[in-house]
């Protein structure tokens, strides 16, 4: 029995998951599980799951944030409206413009925060605030509607088209076929890590235990498959978001970097001394946000095909909350790439379910707040548990 409780606790963001689809699917009278609003679910909050990705790194580091993503979204996306539509320069020329500035905003923010010693909501505040009120600005300087449009072609397709596309309710071949292919590969990559932790010696999950999860993970891809094959393909920002994740989670599992953004959470001091240099880490922590939070600009901007003003709101929130509710610690030291899609994933779900209801925005705000809450208490009263064993 205590086994089996153990596993609903190591799963319990996951069975939410589920339980919140399942009651906005009854809600909404099936819609969620339409084609679209499968499609939906990924092409309006990508920008949840990238932004989620880097602050998961800032918050390793012993629970920082960055307060200023969300703006900074808005003026990267003034940056690229201002050189792809006035100046009319090549998506390709404006894309790099774009990545230079966020690479030296990174820099600089990386530098006040690591060597400089400002304390990270401090510093990224300072940016929440004037990042909002540049982006504005340039916006309306720029275009008497405080909006530009429209974006190319080119940058559109690139980042908020999608792949092999067919007519909606036409099945995708291509898409589906992505599907089993994706399925191949959980099931081969599982099998090859448990047999590795066996001939190691290292505690490993049983066959069986191996076996269900590896038949939910195969039925939730093609499941997914299916409705994106039948919405019209597979979308670019999914390309996206499954690079920066698969990335990550190398980075965190199977790197000695990874393991340093952990350790600096668990014991800063203790890492220091251990010979690793924490400044280092801190600043590419805070370079490496900027630089996702570049590439959610661009999703942004092509998913409502213009630049403006209101681009980026509460976006850090919705990053802070999906780390929160997939079990990243807010003191640092814990938590998982998995467990962050898993909570960007529910986040969405409750953002499109909600919308689809009609619930007012301020509601929706209330929801997430108390979500957000249940986790961090969940959080605090499983570690308080473990700690008294």
């Amino acid at each position: 029995m205590t086994k089996y409780m153990d596993v609903i606790k190591k799963n319990a963001m996951l069975i939410v998951l589920v339980l919140v689809y399942i009651f906005f699917t009854a809600m909404t009278g099936g819609s969620m599980f339409s084609p679209m609003n499968f499609n939906a679910l990924i092409t309006q909050n990508a920008y949840v799951f990238i932004l989620a990705t880097g602050m998961l790194m800032c918050m390793l580091t012993g629970g920082n944030i960055d307060l200023s993503c969300g703006s900074f979204v808005c003026i990267m996306g003034a940056v690229g409206g201002v050189l792809m539509v006035v100046r009319e320069y090549s998506a390709g020329l404006s894309i790099f413009a774009m990545l230079i500035v966020g690479i030296i905003y990174g820099c600089v923010l990386g530098y006040l925060v690591a060597y400089v010693d400002i304390p990270p909501w401090i510093a990224t505040l300072a940016g929440y605030l004037a990042f909002r009120g540049w982006g504005t600005a340039i916006l309306s300087d720029n275009s008497s509607t405080g909006s530009i449009s429209p974006m190319p072609e080119t940058f559109l397709k690139l980042f908020s088209g999608k792949v092999f596309e067919t007519g909606v309710n036409q099945f995708n071949v291509v898409c589906f076929v992505a599907g089993i292919i994706a399925c191949v590969i959980v099931v081969v990559t599982s099998l090859m890590s448990r047999a590795n932790k066996v001939k190691k010696g290292y505690e490993a999950e049983t066959m069986t235990a191996l076996i269900v999860k590896c038949v939910l993970s195969v039925a939730a891809i093609l499941l997914f498959a299916y409705k994106l094959a039948l919405a019209g393909g597979i979308p670019t920002v999914l390309i996206w978001v499954v690079i920066i994740v698969l990335i990550y989670n190398f980075i965190t599992s199977k790197t000695t970097l990874g393991r340093y953004f952990y350790t600096i959470g668990g014991n800063r001091e203790a890492t220091r001394l251990s010979g690793v240099d924490t400044r280092k880490i801190m600043f590419f922590a805070y370079l490496n946000m900027a630089v996702l939070t570049v590439i959610s600009s661009y999703i942004v901007v092509a998913r409502f095909q213009a630049a403006n003003s209101t681009a980026g709101n509460y976006y850090e929130m919705d990053a802070i909350a999906a780390c929160v509710v997939g079990g990243v610690s807010a003191y640092g030291g814990s938590g998982t790439v998995f467990g962050m899609v898993i909570g960007a994933t529910l986040i969405g779900v409750i953002n499109l379910g909600m919308s689809l209801m009609g619930v007012n925005a301020d509601w929706q705000k209330i929801v997430k707040g108390g979500v957000l809450l249940g986790a961090v208490v969940f959080d605090i009263l499983a570690t308080k548990k473990n700690a008294t064993k």
